[in-house]
């Protein structure tokens, strides 16, 4: 006999008193309870209330639809944005028309700088120098004292606006650092002695034979740029190298890479990225964030 029979409408389940709706599946029977009539009208309401949200709102999915209201959350936006750049404008008419000092003498424009500058330096800078200034390998920490091509205020400006060694820019600041053994000026060997010298420099060379044979290489081949002691030298962007401040990695075997075949990173220009506000903005943040030189 089939699992599945249909019976009248009409029957009363012997369990629940209940009129059942004729189906039953292995001896179960389905009961005929319709859904309240609240449910069936709110449920009515809301397919009622989707048609005309379609009607009057961008609900269809198609390029450009705006519905009869021409209301639409990216226009929200773009009128918030608005709104906005044109309540800040004031302030940063004033920040372009002030020089650094000026609006480090202004406690209105250097608290407005500051909060705008970290901003700034979370969308354009952080992502290579780190969330705090802190700097990465290879990426200078701009928390410090230690400025390759100066901390005051105009030097700091001049970074940020022509970069270091950003192609397309003729102001760029520009160095360079040999490839002393790939270019072949110098032997492995004579590298090597000229790194331990490096070391000596800041008190930790271990072979003192080798550093001794590194200064007569080191005086040849390096002192017009970091200076005869090490000392470095702002105007050509060449970093001291008498204490344990290291770009690249201060250990022989690092010192030694860079030695041997150079180092050239690159900072880009942002004149061209940011408006001028803007860099006033991150230039008063970064000064704070390092030595504050004047």
């Amino acid at each position: 006999m089939d699992d599945h029979s249909q019976r009248a409408p009409a029957d009363i389940d012997a369990v629940t008193g209940r009129t059942t709706t004729g189906h039953e599946w292995d001896g179960i029977r389905e009961l005929n309870t319709p859904l309240p009539k609240w449910w069936l009208w709110t449920f009515y309401a809301c397919i009622a209330f989707a048609a005309v949200w379609v009607v009057l709102y961008p609900a269809l999915p198609m390029t450009g639809a705006t519905g009869l209201l021409g209301h639409t959350a990216r226009g929200d936006a773009e009128r918030d944005r608005r709104e906005q750049a044109a309540a800040i404008e004031p302030m940063l008419a004033r920040l372009r028309a002030a020089t650094p000092a000026q609006i480090l003498a202004d406690p209105d424009l250097r608290g407005f700088a500051m909060a705008g500058g970290r901003m700034a330096f979370a969308n354009a800078c952080a992502g290579c120098h780190g969330a705090g200034g802190q700097g990465a390998p290879g990426f200078p920490s701009l928390a410090d004292d230690e400025w390759l091509w100066g901390g005051d205020l105009a030097a700091i400006e001049e970074t940020i606006r022509h970069g270091i060694r950003a192609p397309d820019d003729d102001a760029t600041r520009n160095s360079l650092m040999p490839r002393f053994v790939a270019d072949g000026m110098l032997t492995v060997a004579q590298a090597a002695d000229a790194a331990e010298y490096v070391l000596a420099l800041g008190g930790r060379s271990t072979d003192g034979a080798s550093a001794i044979r590194g200064a007569a290489v080191f005086a040849e081949n390096c002192a017009s740029c970091h200076g005869e002691r090490g000392q470095g030298s702002r105007e050509m962007g060449a970093p001291r190298l008498d204490d344990r401040v290291w770009l690249y990695g201060g250990d022989k075997a690092g010192i030694l890479r860079t030695i041997s075949l150079g180092r050239n990173g690159v900072m880009p220009a942002w004149e061209s990225r940011l408006d001028a506000a803007t860099i006033r903005m991150l230039v008063i943040y970064l000064h704070s964030l390092g030595g504050t030189e004047q």
